[in-house]
């Protein structure tokens, strides 16, 4: 989830434009993003202490800004720490100060994110990475809303709305001991859950929109995405959620901008490996090559090229038997319409099998048997193309 442009908002609601700009950055169509949406708008001018729960790359971060947006506190800060990106040593002064002097190293006095956030909102990410003597002082400033920095018993009031966030279990942590029961409780007074993208795929066009929009330059259009590669993302788990979808839209705007995407034509190591056996990137890509206009020579005359270069180097031993390659020259045929679709019809992924099968052997007589080269010439890992060799049963020596 993102900020969308102020110019291009996507969420109509009768509330004030202060409202309406915060909950802009929750983009999404699907029931779980419209309810989500509702309940923020809901929450957000409650000064309860709220915990939002999802894994990594949902955007909590987002969700606790667009809480204070819609809060009455959206003319004071909004300050977020990331508990578990601070050493242990640190996350107490980095939360409550410090005294000049305290320890090494502070040479003056330093006020900690409770007091910067005074008024306004401070936002605990990743809080179920606190260890358990800091989750006791952050229960007595909870309860007490003072603050003792670090150096000094004077306590210092505060005026603070908290939201915590957290990817784990929290109920799991107190089982095992690692978390604290009571902050819990003070904690999850108001429960938000953001749903992982795998389980709202509905959001993805929408996102894959923004995103390519986010990261357009003046000179090219936004990226777009072939129907066939949409289905890909589909399928797709996505394990880093949005986040990871951003990250892809923004690899694919750098290498081909302005122009639409098909996941058969770019390179396995720019692909997610979770893409790749839903693509099936070898055989579509066999596919996609004869079917295209960019084919470079007739599928005859590739055929017979490689059998002639066999002969002349006395290695048609390790090449296909004529029959296969005729097999292969059928399909292709086939596939660009020169022969006419068979009544009976044809098994597909036996004919892509077999096509991926004569690639992989004409590529390892090409390289001579090296495995490495073979796979340059494929795009693809060289694991893979081991798997795939042991799979087909395929010579892979000069």
């Amino acid at each position: 989830m993102v900020s969308r442009p102020s110019n291009k908002p996507t969420i109509k609601i009768n509330k004030s434009k202060r409202d309406l700009l915060a909950l802009q950055s929750i983009i999404g169509v699907s029931s779980e993003i419209t309810a989500l949406r509702d309940l923020i708008k809901t929450v957000g001018p409650s000064d309860a202490t709220t915990l939002i729960l999802g894994d990594s790359g949902t955007g909590k971060e987002l969700v606790a800004k667009a809480l204070h947006g819609c809060s009455t506190r959206n003319k004071g800060p909004f300050i977020p720490i990331n508990c578990g990106a601070i050493p242990k040593d640190l996350l107490e002064s980095e939360l409550f100060g410090h005294r000049k002097g305290s320890f090494t190293g502070a040479i003056s006095d330093r006020k900690g994110r409770f007091q910067l956030a005074n008024g306004g909102t401070l936002f605990l990410d990743e809080i179920g990475d606190m260890s358990m003597d800091l989750q006791v002082k952050l229960l007595r400033v909870l309860q007490e809303r003072t603050v003792d920095p670090v150096g000094t018993n004077e306590g210092i009031s505060i005026d603070v709305r908290v939201i915590a966030a957290t990817h784990k279990n929290i109920e799991s942590l107190i089982e095992r001991g690692e978390f604290r029961e009571d902050l819990f409780y003070r904690l999850n007074v108001m429960p938000l859950e953001i749903k992982a993208l795998s389980e709202r795929t509905e959001d993805i066009p929408s996102l894959f929109e923004y995103f390519a929009i986010e990261h357009s330059d003046k000179s090219n259009q936004p990226i777009r995405l072939h129907s066939a590669s949409m289905n890909i993302f589909f399928e797709y788990l996505w394990p880093g959620n949005v986040r990871e979808l951003s990250n892809l839209v923004a690899r694919y705007s750098a290498l081909y901008p302005g122009t639409e995407i098909d996941l058969r034509k770019v390179p396995l190591s720019m692909v997610p490996g979770g893409m790749r056996a839903a693509l099936d990137q070898s055989a579509a890509d066999a596919l996609f090559l004869a079917t295209s206009a960019n084919f470079p020579v007739s599928s005859e005359q590739a055929i017979s090229d490689n059998i002639a270069a066999a002969n002349s180097a006395n290695e048609f031993e390790t090449c296909l038997e004529i029959d296969e390659l005729d097999e292969v020259q059928r399909v292709i045929e086939l596939a660009q319409g020169r022969q006419n679709f068979p009544d009976e019809g044809v098994k597909l992924k036996d004919h892509l099998l077999e096509i991926e099968r004569a690639l992989i052997q004409q590529a390892l007589n090409k390289a001579g048997g090296n495995v490495s080269q073979t796979a340059r010439l494929l795009s693809l890992q060289r694991t893979t193309l081991i798997e795939k060799i042991n799979k087909f049963g395929l010579t892979n020596k000069a």
